[in-house]
């Protein structure tokens, strides 16, 4: 098991982790009192002494602070006699019980090998009778899985999503566009459930295709148990730009007091709210309580931009260097109102938020950094826009080899990419092996010797209203369907 599998599950098993240590705690508390009773009943019997009345009142009623001094003193010595007589690897129960679950949460989320190897590095494996029989189910479970096709593997893409739609649709001009290709934190949560009652799981776009060191690309394979069917899963401009300000989006997102990726978000009164807001903490939420969610934890794919920063921070360099020409109106806006803005500190902080997201198995993509068409761009343009996309978004979020197209547009029709094509060639030379566009088929999937291709499919209020059909497949969008969202959406 690599050590990035173990910081996802280590997330996961935090919970689990703490009430199996509360249930050890409160198993030995129930010795000790049981053990005290019965000292009690002792002397009680046996002493004939009147004073044992005040004896039992002493034991029982005393302080709290006295009592749970002398537990814990005898907790802690227990302790210590235990940690002395178990191995060193974690094999003690609390230990052992800690190894099964993080191996149950592996094999719940398909990866049935990473289970098995996690149980046999263990000391205890061959004296423990639980770790030979969880293996064997393991492996029973791993040979009834089937492979899925890769070329009908699907995609499905959302764009920020709507918490307040009192403020999204308030009949503003940006009403129409948000309607267009927004989605609602209940739709979103309803599309969300319908699939996964359906059988749909979360998968990467690298479980369907293999980069080899020479730059070729190789299918991979996807195996599942019958009837589950693999999708991937992308958000587009993760930004939250300023022209969403006071438009129902959330603020950013951040690490919280428990490790957790969540959303701020900005109350009318000025006070900050946290919680799931978008759609990266709703389906961490969603995966915690559904760990079958998520083929070997992975989740979700950001495509960002990167011309008013990253994850709601002002990571791009136009907010350090202030270039006279470059600054827009939205841009000079926040630095007004924000004198003691530190460019640095914004950096650190999306860091911060991108390590624990990529930690917690989501991965991120280019969108280009202007939001750009590259063919209608052009050539050069392209090339001076990845290359601000390369030094101001790749520092925050990683190096990525997955390019997923603004606008859907791609760099050529539907016939494979070829080296005459100077855009491919440049993308390629530039470490991208992967590339999405937009397309409406259920799915599409193109594989060369050195790329893979695949379409995405929209699912917002344009798609809802007028091609509920097309997405048939996925989700009932009469049950989805937010009442809240303004009638009919406008054509585009």
């Amino acid at each position: 098991m690599d050590e990035r599998q173990k910081q996802i599950s280590q997330r996961r098993i935090r919970r689990r982790r703490n009430e199996l240590i509360m249930k050890c705690i409160i198993a030995f508390l129930v010795v000790v009192v049981l053990g005290l009773g019965g000292i009690l009943l002792k002397e009680v019997v046996f002493s004939g002494k009147k004073q044992a009345p005040r004896t039992v009142q002493q034991a029982g009623g005393q302080p709290a602070g006295q009592e749970n001094g002398s537990l814990q003193q005898k907790d802690s010595t227990a302790g210590g006699e235990s940690a002395d007589s178990q191995p060193a690897d974690g094999g003690s129960m609390a230990g052992g019980s800690e190894w099964k679950a993080q191996a149950d949460l592996m094999a719940a989320q398909y990866d049935y090998d990473g289970a098995i190897e996690l149980l046999k590095s263990s000391s205890e494996y061959s004296s423990s009778t639980e770790f030979q029989n969880a293996v064997a189910g393991y492996e029973q479970q791993k040979a009834s899985c089937v492979a899925y096709p890769i070329d009908q593997v699907t995609h499905v893409f959302f764009h920020t999503l709507v918490k307040d739609t009192s403020k999204a649709f308030d009949g503003d001009s940006k009403e129409a566009g948000y309607n267009q290709v927004m989605t609602t934190i209940s739709e979103f949560n309803s599309i969300i459930q319908q699939m996964y009652d359906r059988g749909y799981v979360l998968v990467s776009l690298h479980d369907m295709c293999q980069v080899n060191e020479d730059g070729t690309v190789s299918r991979k394979e996807i195996r599942l148990p019958e009837g589950k069917k693999p999708f991937v899963l992308s958000q587009d401009d993760v930004s939250y730009y300023h022209y969403m300000d006071g438009d129902g989006y959330a603020q950013k997102l951040i690490v919280d007091e428990n490790g957790d990726v969540k959303n701020t978000y900005i109350e009318d009164d000025g006070s900050i709210s946290v919680g799931d807001y978008d759609m990266v903490p709703l389906i961490d939420t969603f995966v915690d309580e559904h760990p079958d969610f998520a083929y070997h934890g992975h989740k979700g794919i950001l495509a960002l931009t990167g011309y008013e920063g990253v994850l709601g921070y002002r990571t791009d360099e136009v907010y350090r260097t202030r270039e006279e020409g470059r600054v827009t109106e939205y841009q000079q806006k926040f630095l007004d109102e924000n004198p003691d803005f530190d460019w640095q500190s914004e950096v650190d902080q999306a860091t911060a938020v991108a390590e624990a997201m990529k930690a917690d198995g989501w991965e991120f993509a280019s969108h280009t950094w202007g939001h750009i068409n590259p063919v209608a761009y052009g050539y050069d343009a392209t090339v001076k826009d990845t290359e601000r996309w390369l030094n101001n978004v790749a520092p925050v979020v990683g190096d990525t080899d997955v390019l997923i197209f603004a606008f859907g547009a791609d760099i050529g029709d539907w016939q494979p990419y070829s080296s005459d094509n100077q855009f491919f060639t440049y993308f390629k030379q530039n470490g991208f092996d992967i590339f999405c566009n937009v397309d409406s088929s259920q799915y599409w999937v193109q594989f060369g010797d050195n790329y893979m291709r695949q379409g995405r499919r929209n699912l917002d209020g344009y798609r809802m209203y007028y091609n509920p059909d097309m997405v048939s497949d996925l989700f009932d969008v009469e049950q989805a369907w937010d009442s809240s969202r303004p009638t009919p959406v406008p054509e585009m």
